[in-house]
């Protein structure tokens, strides 16, 4: 995982460029890392996801590129680039590429 320079905080980003596809591989960058929440950009290769798990507070996912199936409570949603997902706090969640595909992972801690 890699965290963005602070210098850059403060100008305009464009997202899909601040994390690169690697074969086989899932990568993340941080973003922001504060108390009350984090932002974490990912890239997955085809196929690649995070396993089911819970947390116990919100989390979105916005499609930066491609396409992913996002399971939440076991139903499955189709979540493409330029659309978002909200995952509630405690509901079991997975995702999965459905071919390359990179998402901005924001995450709610207050």
């Amino acid at each position: 995982m890699t965290t963005l320079n602070e210098n850059i905080l403060a100008q305009p980003l464009t997202l899909a460029d601040l994390v690169q596809y690697q074969a086989g591989a899932v990568v993340s960058r941080t973003l922001i890392d504060k108390k009350i929440g984090t932002l974490t950009l990912f890239s997955f290769d085809a196929g690649q996801g995070l396993s089911e798990h819970t947390a116990p507070y919100d989390a979105v996912v916005q499609i930066v590129d491609g396409a992913a199936d996002v399971t939440i409570a076991g139903e499955v949603y189709r979540v493409a680039a330029g659309q978002m997902i909200i995952m509630p706090a405690n509901a079991p969640h997975a995702l999965r590429a459905a071919g390359p595909c990179k998402m901005l992972l924001v995450m709610i801690r207050a």
